[in-house]
């Protein structure tokens, strides 16, 4: 259970900064085993993590009302199909585009989310900020990479479905035991498709460890953290406070990556943090 003394924001912080220091990091090891391979570490090594500490599967009901799944199950099977896709599609798009383009895009979709759920002049103004600051980061290269920015935009899709999915998971006050399932249902199914690629890290142990390293730090900590900021923040303030992903993006792109941020990048990054501080949660948010 998250801590009543531990504001919201600061479980999100914390998932901002593993959520692309895991893929800067995955980034180096692409020459090694491919997007696919990482994608497969990333996803077994989590699910082997949760699988160890929580073992989720006692946190679902083992009948449901009626319903050969149940409704419990329903939620986790299709968030074990969304971190799958998202995964595998995450890593292709950042293997052709910058870490911070893909980031930006990927907060275009939770910012309709947001829309739709704030309140007030004070929260229209720091969507606003926010909005402005993310179409400065977006560096969109359609003539060179056409493919990378159709897999970026259906991972900021898939990211809404994340988003939404986790709130549901989050509401039921078992959160993290049923997106440690979720992760297993993930494993399950990218295996088929990205087990070949990874074939190479089994005969390394220092590759090995370096992709179970970005599984923890991509899957693990910021999909625990998250759930542990929703469990207090409305799906509309959380979508707001996505916009510090495009930002955390670029500063990760450029000490982790030497991805250098262009001035309008930067200009971008004040503009998001300066919507996030505005922002303010409420009971109509």
């Amino acid at each position: 259970m998250p801590s009543p003394r531990v504001p919201p924001q600061v479980y999100f912080v914390g998932s901002a900064v593993c959520h692309y220091l895991g893929p800067a990091f995955a980034v180096l090891l692409f020459p090694r085993v491919g997007p696919l391979g990482v994608a497969w570490l990333r996803i077994a090594s989590a699910a082997a993590v949760f699988g160890g500490w929580r073992r989720p599967w006692r946190s679902l009901p083992r009948h449901g009302a009626g319903a050969p799944l149940g409704a419990a199950w329903l939620p986790v099977l299709a968030l074990g199909l969304v971190l799958a896709a998202m995964n595998v599609v995450f890593y292709q798009a950042i293997a052709r585009l910058p870490l911070a383009t893909v980031g930006a895009i990927e907060f275009l979709g939770p910012v309709a989310l947001a829309a739709a759920g704030l309140r007030g002049r004070r929260n229209l103004a720091a969507l606003a900020f926010a909005v402005g600051g993310v179409a400065l980061l977006a560096d969109v290269r359609l003539r060179d990479e056409p493919l990378g920015l159709v897999l970026a935009f259906a991972n900021c899709a898939l990211f809404v479905a994340y988003v939404v999915l986790s709130k549901r998971i989050a509401a039921t006050g078992a959160g993290v035991d049923r997106l440690g399932a979720a992760m297993l249902v993930a494993a399950v199914v990218v295996s088929p498709v990205a087990l070949g690629s990874a074939a190479p890290a089994f005969a390394d142990p220092v590759l090995l460890a370096a992709g179970a390293a970005v599984g923890v730090c991509s899957s693990v900590l910021p999909y625990v953290l998250d759930q542990l900021a929703l469990a207090r923040l409305s799906r509309a303030g959380f979508a707001l406070l996505l916009a510090l992903l495009p930002a955390t993006a670029t500063v990760i792109g450029l000490v982790v990556l030497r991805q250098v941020p262009r001035p309008a990048d930067l200009a971008g990054i004040v503009l998001v943090v300066a919507g996030v501080a505005l922002h303010r949660e409420g009971r109509t948010a």
